[in-house]
């Protein structure tokens, strides 16, 4: 039977119990524990694919189509376990389910309630599909004390009870906030926030502190008098200089021993921590650097392309070098006369994907300023897409556009209404909803034999994850070939353009999917790895 992890926040939001979850994961790993990581979101969406990256970063989609939570990335690249359905789940969904289920008369007249019903469907959802692993670890969205997630604190208070207490441990991870002008640090939050998770049926096993600065033995002592733990299980989460270093630092100060304590299980011998070593090393000891420029519309948020961001230090990682991200809003190249001048000291160039036309000329030029000073690019879903409306510009269609932006004599890119999946047609309505609509998930590519994308992958036979409703039209191949933009991979039908290339420049890729959402920090994807390695040859041009 899986033993459970409980992961609440209090005091503030924004503590990083998404980040402690999958290093404390990752430890239990190392440990030769099966693991799985899930995640409970108090909101009202039925998941976050509707929602402005401004309001809840990207969206992470895992292999069965799921837009999840991004700290299912984090999981993901924790572990290497890859994420499902089953791992996200929000009140917006178990209201909806509960809702389906009572208009079809599935609860036989009763009076529905939060308790049992909502409750009960919350527990239905940890203990899904957990039959082979040794430990569940779950994450409540929120900070304690917020009406929200009260359906779900109740939920795992009950859940305890049913499994038993000693197949369950909750952690909870506080601030210890640091007092600039009296040079203290002040342990009352987090008593508080003690206070208040144990005012509902919940007390903390393990305590994650997190802290500017040391928490000194005496403090550790007073916040375990305070809130009823062992000294022992006050962890302090300091700040890392990299996200990558969190496992080996919360292994130092006792994280997974104190989880395992309060299992009852005597850790024996130590974890197999070598992966996160060799990673420790890679950047410390880093042999030099270059600077990408992703150049988007978001960002003034770097979660929203916080996958990106850490598949681009993965390929950092691959070339032993340091990855420095120069953040750039498409729209400042916008206009009759665009500047390329912040373009001009970059070693390499980034189009992501994002939604809207918000910026998208802004991104075409920087396509263009790459293209003609032959600076590696790298387009990402809408990235390919603007790279192939460029590419039918420089060929003399002007007005070529995609049908997204709305009407346009030249529809490069077009709404795709239909196409194959392994269980069969999938099928969209022009103007329908537009949660859940999308080519979401993953799906196979053929790449073409001798391209740079298939020798980069080594093989002919990818499969990668899409979040797109629009697809570059096949009717513009030949004008874009005759530009020297190759289709270098296409779905298995041959109707879908899945990636281009340019042979006349030095490295210059687009890609339908999404290859950072699959990169791992001791994996980093080949995709990855091989632009930094063209930004690492163009700094040494300059």
């Amino acid at each position: 039977m899986a033993r459970f992890i409980f992961i609440t926040g209090g005091v503030v939001s924004s503590l990083g119990k998404g980040l402690m979850g999958a290093s404390l994961a990752a430890l239990l790993q190392a440990r030769g524990y099966k693991v799985r990581i899930r995640k409970f979101d108090p909101y009202l969406n039925v998941d976050p694919g509707t929602m402005s990256p401004y309001q809840h970063g990207e969206v992470y989609v895992t292999d069965d189509g799921a837009e999840t939570d991004l700290d299912l990335g984090h999981y993901e690249r924790f572990t290497g376990v890859p994420g499902r359905q089953s791992d996200n789940i929000t009140s917006g969904r178990v209201y909806s389910d509960i809702i389906a289920k009572e208009r079809r008369g599935d609860f036989l007249g009763a009076t529905v309630q939060v308790i049992p019903h909502v409750t009960d469907a919350i527990q239905d959802f940890a203990k899904n599909l957990t039959e082979d692993l040794d430990f569940v670890l779950c994450e409540i969205g929120g900070t304690v004390g917020d009406i929200e997630s009260l359906p779900f604190i109740e939920a795992i208070r009950q859940l305890r009870n049913g499994v038993g207490e000693e197949n369950v441990c909750f952690i909870h991870v506080t601030l210890v906030p640091y007092i600039a002008a009296a040079g203290e640090l002040k342990t009352k939050p987090t008593q508080h926030s003690v206070r208040e998770l144990t005012s509902l049926g919940i007390q903390p096993d393990v305590l994650v502190c997190r802290c500017e600065h040391e928490l000194p033995q005496e403090e550790r002592r007073k916040i375990a008098l305070f809130c009823n733990v062992r000294k022992e299980a006050v962890i302090p989460a300091l700040d890392a200089r990299s996200i990558y270093d969190v496992p080996l630092q919360y292994h130092r100060e006792g994280l997974d021993r104190e989880v395992l304590r309060s299992f009852g299980i005597e850790p024996e011998g130590s974890p197999d921590l070598s992966r996160w070593e060799d990673i420790a090393e890679r950047i410390s000891h880093a042999e030099g650097e270059v600077t990408i420029g992703i150049v988007g519309k978001y960002t003034g948020l770097q979660d929203a392309y916080k996958s990106l961001q850490e598949a681009l230090v993965h390929g950092g990682f691959a070339n032993r070098v340091k990855v420095h991200i120069r953040w750039l809003d498409s729209e400042l190249f916008e206009g009759d006369a665009p500047s390329v001048e912040a373009l001009e000291p970059l070693d390499a160039i980034l189009v992501p994907g994002g939604f809207g036309s918000r910026g998208s000329e802004g991104k075409i030029a920087a396509i263009r300023f790459a293209r003609e000073r032959k600076v590696p690019f790298f387009g990402i879903c809408l990235g390919m897409q603007m790279a192939c409306i460029e590419g039918v510009r420089a060929g003399g269609a002007l007005n070529a556009s995609t049908t997204e932006f709305g009407d346009t004599g030249e529809p490069v890119v077009g709404l795709i209404t239909e196409w194959m999946t392994e269980e069969g047609l999938e099928t969209r309505e022009e103007g329908g909803n537009l949660g859940g609509t999308m080519r979401l998930g993953a799906y196979p590519a053929m790449l073409k034999e001798g391209s740079l994308i298939a020798k980069i992958y080594g093989t002919t036979e990818i499969s990668e994850r899409h979040r797109h409703r629009y697809e570059v039209n096949n009717a513009y191949r030949d004008a874009l070939e005759a530009d020297g933009l190759t289709f270098s991979g296409s779905s298995p039908d041959g109707l879908l353009p899945e990636t281009v290339e340019r042979d006349d420049h030095p490295w210059f890729i687009g890609v339908q999917f999404h290859p950072e959402l699959k990169s791992k920090p001791f994996d980093p994807h080949p995709l990855f790895a091989s632009f930094v390695e063209a930004a690492v040859k163009q700094s040494r041009l300059v």
